[in-house]
């Protein structure tokens, strides 16, 4: 998708997402989640290039900027998490989102949200979850580990997700429960 385009796509999710959002020149200025967002899509490409002879230390270089970014916009997004078009993330200070992290598309955090790892810090492979296209993270969850959130779910807010939520479901509690959300 050409720059331009997906600039207007994200600026017209915020805006369709949250009804205060006004006009575009004021949802670039002012909304953190949104330039998180824009700052990973960067850094990512960076990660993903790090072993590119032309670019050697991207990867050093992404973690530097996406550690920028958390400092300016309160959102830590690693460089090889992998986000889905139209992320929303609403009043997005304290959001986490870990390196092997997958996130699909239309999706929606508010603040405080973390997709985090547990276990052993060591470990390779798929430590952060993976969420499903159409879900909706209410403030405070935290989704740990190699779990799913299913498409259409919806996690409740302060709800610590472990175990798998399955699509068009409801998660709330510690630990969360879910239920079919229909």
């Amino acid at each position: 998708m050409r720059l331009v385009a997906r600039l207007r796509e994200d600026l017209d999710t915020v805006r369709r997402r949250d009804p205060a959002a006004r006009g575009r020149l004021e949802t670039a200025l002012v909304y953190s989640g949104l330039h998180a967002v824009w700052a990973h899509r960067v850094t990512s490409r960076l990660w993903r290039a790090g072993g590119a002879p032309r670019l050697l230390g991207s990867r050093f270089v992404a973690r530097v900027l996406s550690q920028l970014t958390r400092s300016l916009t309160g959102v830590e997004i690693h460089p090889g998490a992998t986000l889905g078009s139209r992320l929303f993330i609403d009043h997005g200070m304290g959001v986490v989102i870990g390196e092997t992290a997958v996130v699909g598309d239309d999706c929606t955090l508010f603040h405080g949200v973390t997709l985090g790892g547990k276990g052993r810090g060591g470990a390779r492979g798929r430590r952060h979850p993976t969420i499903g296209d159409g879900v909706t993270i209410g403030a405070g969850a935290a989704v740990l580990g190699g779990v799913t959130v299913g498409d259409g779910s919806i996690v409740g807010a302060n709800a610590v997700v472990t175990k798998d939520v399955p699509p068009a479901s409801v998660a709330v509690g510690v630990p969360a429960v879910s239920r079919p959300r229909f």
